[in-house]
């Protein structure tokens, strides 16, 4: 049996380990996995971890690198050590994730209509008004079940055992999926021995079900079945292979803003058969770029007059522009009162404790303490315009202080978690080569006739020796992610 003196050095002393309990045996999720990982040899791990490298190539599962010339499509790093949830623990992650994205939706609608929820003195207007992802141009709108975010992307941390907290939510146009699905094929594919030994709950359906959802939230005057189509803004976007991806396994166009116009009174795409009507656009695009007619004047990607048509109801764009006010990670402090306030509950899963330097006092507290804290940008995302206090040196400490005390509202801080910590094939010399590694978990909800949560989701895992940082740009790695059925 795999024990904790077969591990590598790696990872924080005091995380919690998902695989191991303090006495080094496997928890009971994890022993079926533990025995199978003592009874290989290192040789043999290396030798399928090839395999999956040069499936992840020939498939093209990559990811582009902004601003590095010399490797801007890189192959996304796949750690093939499975992490293990059991049933009862993906049933709770499943109600608070549900009770989520039910409130954002209700907070999405209210700001948008009569915004009780700033009349009542629990977000302040200006964290709304003065929010650049704020559209004034959505206020009044209704969109199709009132539902403004369709696809979200919820990214949860656990800091011991039960001990889950959501690190932030993504309803703009979140990624990842076609790893979760691929990652699950090539487990599938190079080791179908560990499937024989558990009852492992299936996330092929995740296609089906988002065409189920989109369907469900075609335009009112859509007569028969809708047409969709997932609207890219080419092949150099990074997430452009799950674009292409997430098109194929739906079995509809990959369209571009050129492949699309409007002509009497609808919106319509270009095909080999003729224009062919669009009655919901999947758009893997920003806000500014949707219409350069409403929003940025430069824009190629999107559709002149395309935002006026969805105001028309004659189109539903997915998601909803101005959904993002909703994952600014300003708004974010505040969605435990958001929860209380539309569902009348105590959310289920936790925040991470969080300050706003926009609040004077907290900024004081911040400032004072930078060493110990991880500071975000609001508007941040993949892993950038970040510090983790504890691993930064004293001038990145100073140069960060400046940063925030020139501009309090750009930023966020939170304390540093031990995040738990999963086995990972970290190969070298002539061992086994498995050490412990941070990780986190992105589960994908769609929003439509009903909420649609895939058991498990994408587990990101920080590779580099020490690293809490999971995102693929800054050497994170994926994992296939099991929920066990009882």
């Amino acid at each position: 049996m795999l024990r904790k003196e077969a591990y590598a050095v790696g990872a924080s002393a005091n995380a919690f380990d998902e695989m191991l309990d303090a006495d080094g045996k496997p928890r009971a999720p994890y022993r079926a996995l533990a025995a199978w990982l003592a009874a290989q040899n290192g040789s043999d791990i290396r030798q399928k971890q090839q395999e999956a490298d040069t499936m992840f190539r020939r498939l093209g599962i990559t990811f582009a690198v902004y601003g590095d010339a010399a490797a801007s499509e890189r192959l996304i790093p796949f750690d093939m050590i499975p992490r293990v949830l059991a049933a009862a623990e993906w049933r709770f992650l499943e109600r608070g994730i549900q009770q989520r994205v039910r409130a954002l939706n209700a907070f999405l609608y209210d700001i948008y209509h009569q915004q009780e929820i700033i009349r009542a003195g629990i977000v302040p207007a200006e964290m709304i008004a003065g929010n650049a992802a704020f559209l004034p141009e959505m206020m009044g709108f209704d969109p199709p079940r009132n539902i403004y975010a369709h696809i979200i992307g919820t990214d949860i941390v656990r800091t011991g055992d039960g001990g889950f907290f959501v690190l932030e939510d993504n309803l703009r146009t979140p990624s990842g999926v076609s790893y979760m699905l691929e990652n699950r094929e090539a487990m599938m594919r190079l080791f179908p021995e560990l499937f024989a030994g558990h009852l492992v709950a299936p996330i092929e359906q995740y296609p089906d079900m988002l065409r189920q959802t989109l369907e469900s939230v075609a335009p009112a005057d859509c007569d028969g079945a809708p047409t969709l189509a997932v609207l890219t803004p080419g092949t150099f976007n990074s997430a452009y292979f799950e674009h292409a991806f997430l098109a194929d396994q739906m079995g509809v166009e990959l369209v571009t803003g050129s492949d699309l116009m409007i002509e009497d009174g609808a919106l319509y795409m270009r095909t080999i058969r003729g224009r062919e009507r669009v009655h919901v656009l999947y758009r893997r695009i920003d806000d500014a770029f949707i219409d350069p007619l409403n929003f940025n004047p430069d824009s190629m990607l999107g559709v002149p007059g395309l935002f006026d048509l969805y105001r028309a109801g004659k189109v539903t764009l997915v998601n909803a522009p101005g959904t993002g006010i909703a994952d600014d990670k300003a708004i974010y402090a505040y969605v435990p009162e958001i929860i209380q306030f539309y569902t009348g509950e105590k959310p289920i899963l936790n925040n991470v404790p969080t300050m706003r330097c926009a609040v004077p006092e907290e900024c004081a507290q911040v400032l004072a303490n930078l060493q110990d804290l991880v500071v975000k940008e609001v508007h941040g995302s993949g892993g950038y315009g970040m510090l983790i206090g504890p691993h930064a040196s004293k001038m990145e400490l100073r140069r960060f202080a400046a940063r925030i005390a020139a501009n309090p509202g750009n930023y966020i801080a939170q304390p540093t978690l031990a995040l738990s910590t999963c086995p990972a094939f970290v190969g070298s010399g002539t061992g086994l080569g498995i050490g412990p590694r941070h990780v986190d978990l992105r589960p994908f909800v769609l929003v439509g006739d009903r909420i649609r949560v895939t058991p498990g989701g994408l587990t990101r895992v920080a590779l580099k020796k020490g690293s809490l940082v999971v995102n693929s740009s800054q050497g994170g790695g994926t994992k296939d992610t099991w929920v066990l059925e009882d």
